[in-house]
C-alpha cells in the first residue's frame, strides 16, 4: 500500500484491520505453551547474540516484557558483563517521544502506561541500538506494536537515527501491516527462524 497518501477512510479501515490482526497475534503469543516460548525465545536471543556480538559494548536500548515477549534480560546481563550499558523506555507524556534511562538490575522502578515497568530515576541517553518487542511484522520490516505509536515517534525525533531491530516469533509475520505514512520500518527482524534484514 503507498504509505505517502491516505484518506481518513482509507485510515481507519486500515486502523480497524491492524486491531483484530493485533488482538489475534496476541492471543497465540499468550497461548504459547511454556516449553514452545521457551524454545522460540532461546532460539531468537541466540541468533541476536551471534549476528549482532557488537552491540554488547555499546549502549542498548531494550525494553521490559510484556504480554509474554520476549525477555531481553539475558542480553543485557550480558551487555552488561562485557563493558555495554542498557536502557529502557520511559513515558513522560502521552503522545510523545519515549525517554531511555540507564538501567541496571535493582534499580528502582516505577509503572508506567499499559503498567510496564521502567527505572524511576537514572541519566537519559541516546541508545546506539533499540530491541524493540513485535506483535507483528512484514517482509518490508514494518512493524505492528501495540497501536500507541510511541516508537514510531521516538524514531522520528532522534537524531541520528539508532540501529532498529525487531525481534518476535515467525508466527507474527504477516503479508503486509498495511504501513501508514507515520510507520518507520525496522532495520531488521530477528526471530527464531532467522535474521532478515530490511530489504535496500
Amino acid at each position: 500500500m503507498e504509505t505517502t497518501s491516505v484518506n481518513q477512510q482509507d485510515r481507519a479501515a486500515i486502523l480497524t484491520w491492524r486491531r483484530k490482526r493485533r488482538a489475534e497475534l496476541l492471543a497465540l503469543r499468550i497461548d504459547l505453551s511454556l516449553a514452545a516460548h521457551r524454545e522460540k525465545s532461546s532460539a531468537a536471543l541466540a541468533r541476536l547474540v551471534s549476528e549482532f556480538a557488537a552491540i554488547r559494548t555499546g549502549q542498548v536500548g531494550i525494553y521490559w516484557p510484556f504480554q509474554r515477549e520476549i525477555s531481553l534480560f539475558p542480553l543485557a546481563n550480558r551487555i552488561l558483563a562485557e563493558g555495554g550499558s542498557v536502557a529502557l523506555p520511559v513515558v513522560v507524556e502521552k503522545n510523545r517521544p519515549v525517554q531511555f534511562r540507564v538501567w541496571r538490575p535493582g534499580d528502582p522502578l516505577s509503572n508506567g502506561i499499559y503498567d510496564i515497568l521502567g527505572p524511576r530515576d537514572g541519566p537519559i541517553v541516546k541508545p546506539d541500538t533499540l530491541i524493540v518487542a513485535l506483535v507483528g511484522f512484514d517482509g518490508a520490516g514494518h512493524r505492528l506494536g501495540y497501536g500507541g505509536g510511541y516508537f514510531d515517534r521516538t524514531l522520528a525525533a532522534t537524531t541520528p537515527r539508532p540501529l532498529t531491530i525487531g525481534i518476535g516469533f515467525e508466527f507474527m509475520r504477516l503479508q503486509t501491516i498495511q504501513p501508514l505514512p507515520h510507520d518507520i520500518p525496522m532495520d531488521v527482524i530477528v526471530t527464531e527462524a532467522g535474521v532478515f534484514p530490511r530489504p535496500a
